[in-house]
């Protein structure tokens, strides 16, 4: 089950559960749209160099069961960076 991550890891921007701004990867970064296009080098993650595709919603009948992750992860320096993982 995805971890469905509260934040963008470059900004800090809040991604909330139902939010259409937020990609992943096959690691789970999340990413804002807006930093993909703008930060990130080919769109690509810079912790795994996957490609990002938009985070799927969790119905929120799922969600009372099954919450999404309260870990904020918020590396900027990152952001832009080369793939390390």
């Amino acid at each position: 089950m995805l971890q469905l991550r509260p934040n963008c890891e470059c900004c800090g921007r809040n991604l909330p559960p139902g939010s259409r701004d937020a990609l992943i990867c096959s690691f789970e970064c999340t990413w804002c749209v807006d930093c993909a296009r703008t930060k990130l080098p080919g769109g690509l993650c810079p912790n795994c160099g996957g490609n990002l595709v938009a985070r799927p919603i969790r119905p929120a009948e799922k969600l009372a069961k099954f919450p999404a992750s309260v870990e904020r992860v918020h590396r900027p320096e990152r952001c832009g960076g080369p793939a390390t993982a």
